[in-house]
């Protein structure tokens, strides 16, 4: 899997303390990442969690997000430690998350994992964007830029574990890089 270094898109926006549970509730975690049919199903269910009368993160008719980057506040992932959230996001089609800070389970599970970019921003841009709104996030010079009013917004720089993400995850990464046997 790779990834790219800009993403282009609508934002989904989310306030602080998005825990675990509101990204994927307990009640899929049954579902296994490593079976197809199952992933796209994780991902349908992203962000269920959320209290009733939210957004749909999941709005596509096939279950995947039209929000390829969501926007969210102080504390991102905290809760319960589950790989399943940033893969859940990321089986959704969410390429990005940039938040003001993480839990850092949740950080490192989608450094791991490799689904998704934990980004953090450099002011609260939850307040700023707009579920919906049009941007472009450009991970080589650190912004976010939104369409509508051209407006930058400096990000912080995800650094070495860009590439991790990018090679699809930390197993996937030693593989690239030699420290354990390719799959071949």
């Amino acid at each position: 899997m790779t990834k790219e270094h800009i993403i282009r898109g609508p934002v989904f926006v989310l306030e602080d303390n998005i825990d675990t549970d509101q990204i994927i509730p307990a009640c899929y975690l049954n579902l296994v990442p490593t079976i197809p049919d199952e992933y796209r199903k994780l991902g349908s269910f992203a962000l269920a969690g959320l209290p009733e009368g939210s957004a749909a993160f999941t709005a596509n008719s096939d279950g995947s997000t039209p929000y390829p980057i969501i926007i969210a506040g102080e504390n991102f992932g905290c809760g319960s430690s589950r790989e399943h959230a940033p893969i859940a996001l990321g089986a959704a089609g969410c390429k990005a998350v940039i938040a003001q800070s993480y839990a850092r389970i949740f950080f490192r599970n989608s450094v791991a994992t490799g689904e998704i970019y934990p980004l953090e921003s450099e002011e609260r841009l939850c307040e700023v964007f707009r579920t919906g709104e049009e941007v472009e996030v450009d991970m080589n010079n650190n912004t976010i830029t939104r369409f509508s009013d051209k407006k930058v917004f400096g990000l912080k720089s995800v650094g070495a574990v860009a590439p991790v993400i990018a090679a699809g995850g930390m197993f996937a990464y030693a593989r690239k890089i030699g420290m354990i046997k390719s799959r071949d």
